[in-house]
């Protein structure tokens, strides 16, 4: 047996700093464009904004996606270039279903959970795995990227309930914090599937990032930093092409047979 290399990187520490950056500007530039731009938030607001949004986001995670499945190989920055496009489309989609569809925080989370485990559900009858060890074929990417936009909008709706529900973004921030903290313990000292540990820090994260989005940019009244939405993400956008440039990037491995 040898191993042969996937498109999508290898966990780990790196990985999952650039998961919760591309998570916080996702949070970030979804509400640049959403509410700073179509003005979802504010007086005169465009019709329809957060669907716009959603619209718009999606169509750059599909192009995206349909790029990545096309490539022959691993490339750093259009795999978290796709990540970025997930994660701002689930934050306009959530804030869509919550906001514009009415069925609240607590009914966008559960109807995403759902949709969520349904995805992986149906994954693992298809391909026997659900493991990112296994993404080397266009099915398999399509079952990986439909299930990563899913977590990452349900993330958008836990990480605003929580922040709703009376703990405030630093308080959700730290609470989301804990529980990854909960999992990478998981995952040194027991014998949990590592495959089950990856997904729900997958998830988890996105709410993380999302309440740390949401701490930079909302007013003070509200318990936030109320910095520029606009200037958050360019920050945020810089750091990540600095953590693809500076800190090694290689792809996860797959046994496969010589």
């Amino acid at each position: 047996m040898n191993s042969a290399a996937t498109k999508v990187p290898a966990v780990t520490l790196g990985f999952w700093i650039i998961k919760i950056a591309a998570t916080t500007l996702g949070e970030t530039g979804g509400d640049a464009v959403t509410m700073s731009w179509l003005g979802e938030t504010t007086d005169h607001p465009v019709p329809n904004g957060y669907l716009i949004g959603t619209g718009i986001f999606l169509i750059a995670l599909v192009a995206l996606v349909g790029v990545q499945i096309a490539s022959k190989r691993f490339h750093p920055f259009l795999y978290w270039a796709t990540i970025i496009a997930s994660t701002t489309c689930g934050t306009t989609l959530a804030d869509f279903a919550d906001r514009s569809l009415g069925i609240g925080y607590t009914g966008g989370s559960l109807l995403l959970l759902a949709l969520v485990l349904a995805s992986l559900g149906i994954w693992y009858r298809a391909e026997g795995s659900v493991s990112v060890e296994t993404v080397a074929t266009p099915r398999v990417e399509a079952f990986y990227w439909a299930t990563i936009t899913f977590s990452q909008t349900l993330g958008t709706a836990l990480g605003d309930w929580a922040a709703d529900s009376g703990l405030g973004y630093l308080g959700g921030a730290l609470v989301f914090g804990g529980a990854l903290a909960l999992v990478a313990a998981a995952y040194f000292w027991t014998r949990i599937s590592h495959v089950a540990l990856f997904w729900a820090a997958f998830i988890l994260s996105r709410p993380l990032g999302a309440t740390l989005g949401d701490f930079f940019d909302k007013p003070i009244a509200q318990g936030g930093l109320n910095l520029s939405r606009p200037m958050a993400s360019v920050v945020l956008l810089v750091f990540i092409v600095a953590m693809i440039l500076f800190v090694p990037q290689r792809p996860a491995r797959r046994e496969a047979t010589s």
